[in-house]
């Protein structure tokens, strides 16, 4: 596989550690994990922390908002689109308190478009994150 089926976008934020944000295979695009952090900034949108690094709160909606806005922006920059997702994993931190909100959200972005999509509860993220989603789209 040549470089160029590797992708980065501009506007999302830079990956936590050595991989791109999408690599293109055939006419699919593989999305890395994208969490709601903003371009340029280590701070998480919806999160307080203490001193020592440990989440003292967090808002799921802004979180799920950001994120979303992420993958759009991953998508976009890649030559795909919101509309051509055909698969998304969402890893959330706390299913019990969050899934409803994620859940409402989630029905607001893909009102149009349904990917297939599996949602899993995990211990942690490698931010102090409480999603980040893996997807997969369509690209010409």
């Amino acid at each position: 596989m040549s470089d160029h089926s590797i992708l980065n976008s501009d506007k999302a934020p830079d990956p936590v550690g050595h991989y791109p944000h999408a690599r293109k295979a055939g006419n699919l695009l593989f999305l890395s994990g994208v969490g709601p952090r903003k371009k340029g900034s280590k701070k998480i949108p919806g999160v307080e922390l203490d001193d020592n690094g440990n989440i003292v709160s967090y808002d799921i909606e802004e979180q799920c908002r950001s994120v979303f806005q992420n993958v759009r922006f991953v998508l976009e920059d890649s030559g795909s689109s919101w509309d051509k997702l055909v698969d998304v994993t969402v890893f959330l931190t706390n299913m019990k308190d969050d899934f409803k909100t994620y859940n409402e959200i989630y029905a607001e972005y893909f009102k149009d478009n349904l990917p297939c999509r599996t949602t899993v509860e995990i211990n942690a993220l490698p931010t102090p994150i409480a999603i980040e989603l893996k997807c997969i789209a369509m690209i010409d």
